[in-house]
């Protein structure tokens, strides 16, 4: 097996810029955790900061691939990736946004579980993009299918969910805006595992 980082020189800052891109991922479920402990518009702040930090990220990636005559990851391998890693934390900025708007109606909500599958998930991430460096595919199948679970995990929790606010027991308001809040979470959820996706694929081409 031929190591990528030995085909060019510039794969180096790619990974370095796309493992900084999974860590404000992670950053902002971090962030988010935080704000569901301790409620305050002005801690919104901190999720605009950190979308704003992964897209000059992502622009950094796009620039990067324009100034690059040839890669030995494939263009649109790296778009991709850089795609799914950006959006979780502007998915995770709308979460807290509209959770802030509707925060008084959703006092004693337990968001917990979410979270802690995000977490995990977004640390699943950046372990395999740091396999992915070293071209470890054992270790990134066994880490693509922990993402597969979560996500499996995810979608039996919100199936749970959705059975409960159309039983009739939830306020027609709340119903409404708790289903908003939970596909966002599900959504984010997902861009983790389509760049685990994407990360799988590219360990394929060069297995």
């Amino acid at each position: 097996m031929l190591s990528l980082q030995r085909l060019l020189g510039h794969d180096k800052q790619f990974f370095d810029l796309l493992d900084a891109s999974a860590q404000e991922s992670h950053a902002s479920v971090l962030a988010l955790k935080q704000l569901l402990q301790h409620p305050d518009k002005a801690g919104l702040e901190a999720f605009s900061a950190l979308r704003r930090k992964d897209k000059r990220i992502t622009n950094e990636i796009h620039e990067l691939l324009c100034r690059t005559f040839v890669t030995a990851l494939e263009r649109e391998d790296i778009q991709d990736l850089s795609t799914a890693l950006y959006k979780i934390p502007k998915i995770i900025e709308k979460f807290a946004e509209r959770l802030m708007c509707a925060h008084e109606r959703l006092k004693g909500v337990d968001f917990s579980r979410h979270i802690a599958l995000l977490e995990e998930a977004t640390t699943t991430v950046i372990a395999m993009l740091k396999e992915l460096r070293a071209m470890r595919l054992k270790e990134m199948v066994q880490l693509s299918g922990r993402l597969r679970e979560i996500e499996a995990e995810g979608d039996r929790f919100l199936n749970e969910l959705n059975a409960e606010l159309y039983s009739g027991k939830v306020d027609p308001l709340n119903a409404i805006i708790l289903k908003d809040l939970y596909e966002l979470l599900e959504k984010a959820l997902d861009r983790s595992r389509s760049a685990g996706n994407v990360m799988a694929r590219i360990a394929l081409k060069h297995s």
